[in-house]
């Protein structure tokens, strides 16, 4: 397994990481409900074969986000026996929950007995966008951070990010981070953080992990038939994730990469890729591969959104910008689990009225309230209804 130095920490981290948040389930399909033995199977081949990045989370298979979930505590079980002191383990302080600054430290002793270990070696400010971590600046996350570092709870500080590109730069200089993790893959360069963020992160000595590498999986199952066969037309036959995955290591600027692998065959492909890698190592035809690919994807979005959030906030409730990232998603990969979701009843399509204020505010000058109906008409039918 090859490993680099996360940024300004100089610690060495395996380039793919093992993401704790889609561990496999028992039968059911209950997200509560593990099937431990397999996770435990799962993640100790994934050490003994040189990973040693583990991410986990406050809220990660539980009954929703505002409740502890059990990615934790069955993680403390599988690193028994000596398999704790063989990786650098990342959890996260879950910033909506966040009121007092006694609830951070409230959070983090729970998570210490939860995982079973007197220390967490990456900490992250979870999920971070304006509002939130202006909310929790006020309730005193700075100092919390400083003396979580020196009494020893946690070794290095970090946030994850969910918001406009221009929001990260601000948080990057707010404090002084250790690292960060961000949405980042081939078709997401300029979503959120997006390629002007991870330079910006990079310049500042951070370590970088990258989440969604395969967009929920997206990126490596069910693809377009033209997809595949600008992938095979080369004679590197590489499989889809391993595309995704290869054009992600040959940044030198990514650190580790996240992947939530829940079968054997995942994890072999996913080891054999990383054990291949190198930064710059793509030659320009597999750029340009890449770049195919966008074009063909890009080919199938409906919607032009840039995400801006210039239309927000909706008078009525609308999140706009949602609404249309999984029409999209559904153009380009026939496929959308997460409108009924994530979106709650007053911020989907159908909750829209036409009052037409969102039309002045676009800078793209998109027919907002016509787009949406085509949304209400894509997915508040029986066929998607949950």
């Amino acid at each position: 397994m090859r490993h680099r130095k996360f940024g300004k920490t100089n610690e060495m981290v395996s380039i793919l990481g093992f993401g704790c948040m889609r561990l496999p389930l028992l039968s059911g399909g209950n997200p509560s409900k593990i099937d431990e033995a397999l996770a435990a199977k799962l993640i100790r081949y994934a050490i003994e074969e040189g990973v040693n990045y583990i991410d986990t989370a406050y809220p990660y298979h539980g009954t929703g986000m505002g409740y502890a979930g059990q990615s934790e505590p069955v993680l403390g079980k599988i690193l028994r026996n000596g398999y704790r002191q063989r990786v650098k383990l990342a959890t996260k302080l879950p910033s909506w929950l966040i009121k007092t600054r006694g609830d951070m430290d409230d959070f983090l002793n729970q998570q210490l007995k939860r995982l079973e270990t007197e220390y967490i070696d990456f900490y992250l400010v979870h999920a971070l966008n304006k509002g939130l971590w202006e909310k929790v600046k006020k309730a005193g996350i700075l100092d919390f951070l400083d003396q979580a570092i020196r009494d020893g709870r946690i070794k290095y500080t970090g946030f994850s990010f969910h918001d406009i590109g221009e929001h990260f730069n601000q948080i990057v200089d707010d404090y002084d981070w250790s690292f960060c993790q961000i949405q980042y893959n081939y078709l997401d360069e300029n979503y959120q953080a997006g390629r002007n963020g991870l330079k910006y992160a990079a310049k500042r000595g951070m370590g970088i992990t990258i989440m969604e590498p395969l967009r929920g999986g997206k990126l490596a199952m069910n693809l377009p038939h033209q997809v595949i066969s600008t992938f095979n037309r080369q004679d590197s036959k590489r499989t889809p994730a391993e595309w995704a995955l290869s054009w992600l290591w040959n940044h030198p600027e990514v650190s580790t990469i996240l992947s939530g692998m829940n079968t054997m065959e995942q994890l072999v492909e996913n080891i054999k890729s990383a054990n291949l890698a190198m930064e710059n190592f793509f030659t320009n035809t597999d750029l340009t591969v890449i770049e195919d690919v966008k074009y063909i994807f890009k080919q199938r979005v409906k919607i032009d959104c840039t995400s801006c959030g210039y239309c927000m906030p909706c008078t009525y409730g609308v999140n706009i910008p949602e609404c249309f990232e999984y029409y999209n998603n559904f153009q380009m990969f026939g496929r959308e689990e997460n409108y009924h979701r994530f979106l709650k009843p007053q911020q989907r399509a159908s909750a829209c009225t036409e009052c037409g204020d969102c039309l002045a505010l676009c800078p793209q000058s998109l027919p907002i309230p016509n787009f949406l109906k085509e949304v209400k008409d894509v997915f508040e039918i029986p066929k998607f209804m949950v």
